[in-house]
């Protein structure tokens, strides 16, 4: 017997598909350790750039899903054109081969080696008085089969809820908070803005309600938190876009806490789960009724988060 178990995939998002390739690799050896093995950068963006897709989740977040699935050790290879121009035989001997596995799990769609040449079958060849494996279907959630794209499909118009239902999780966007231009304050909406990288994928634009959670240990104060107490989790107002009643150009998730105006959040790290779609965005002329449809925002993302 090998020294561990091995799954491998791109595991964007980690939704219930690649959650379900860990179980039961989990559940075939709960005495071995198991290995995650992924990718970064996503393959597509370094084989076909201007066709590469947003992603779920940073790496750290991909790591963070994949370690509370279950993971014992994250792999992360890194893809380069390279890596890319390996033979399936040549991905066995280096990277499958040297940690030992007793089994290999993965989705019974899963190619590699270059040119994609490699499919479940070769990988059985390959691993032939080796290694096990076991290829397994892609889940489904109603009549769709899950996958990152369908997910990615579901953001793109604004679908959190559709979004949610195929990840197993609300669709939830992580960073750091940045200073904004304030106007937020200025109107009684003080928010917590996040910059919106080319790298990952948001919902379309518009607004949202959800919630908003502290992710450094610390309180709405900056003070550390008890020991044993879990992180504050927040009901708030969302808006993704460039905030076009002021001629805004860079895309960011901006996050009203309701009533809440004495949050210290410059600097720290947050994220921001979507529940449901309330609006587009909209352009105003006037200050006054974008401050008018903020408060019927607020009111709504009440009666959406069951505060009322």
């Amino acid at each position: 017997m090998g020294s561990s178990v091995v799954v491998i995939g791109n595991f964007d998002g980690v939704h219930p598909g690649h959650r379900e390739v860990l179980a039961e690799a989990k559940r075939q050896h709960p005495e071995l350790p198991l290995v995650v093995v992924t990718f970064w950068p996503h393959p597509v963006s370094v084989l076909r750039p201007a066709s590469a897709p947003l992603l779920l989740t940073s790496l750290e977040a991909r790591i963070e899903y994949l370690t509370e699935a279950g993971a014992d050790r994250v792999r992360v290879i890194d893809f380069t054109e390279e890596f890319a121009s390996w033979t399936p035989a040549k991905f066995v001997d280096e990277i499958l081969v040297p940690l030992d596995p007793t089994l290999v799990v993965v989705g019974e769609n899963f190619r590699f080696g270059h040119l994609a040449a490699g499919s479940l079958e070769t990988l059985a060849e390959l691993s032939a008085g080796r290694f096990e494996v076991e290829g397994l279907p892609l889940v489904r959630f109603g009549d769709e089969e899950t996958c990152s794209t369908t997910i990615r499909e579901a953001l793109a118009v604004g679908n959190v809820v559709h979004a949610a239902e195929h990840l197993g999780r609300p669709f939830c966007f992580r960073g750091v908070v940045a200073h904004g231009d304030q106007r937020g304050r200025e109107l009684g909406f003080p928010t917590a803005n996040l910059p919106v990288p080319e790298l990952l994928a948001s919902p379309i634009d518009g607004v949202y309600a959800g919630w908003v959670t502290r992710r450094d240990g610390l309180d709405a104060h900056g003070e550390a938190l008890m020991p044993g107490r879990k992180a504050d989790r927040w009901p708030a107002a969302i808006s993704v876009g460039t905030n076009p009643t002021f001629d805004g150009i860079s895309r960011r998730v901006e996050s009203y806490v309701l009533d809440r105006d004495d949050l210290e959040l410059y600097g720290a790290p947050i994220s921001v789960e979507f529940t449901a779609r309330i609006r587009g965005q909209i352009r105003f002329t006037d200050i006054s009724e974008l401050i008018t449809q903020m408060q019927d925002d607020v009111r709504q993302c009440r009666t959406i988060l069951g505060l009322d």
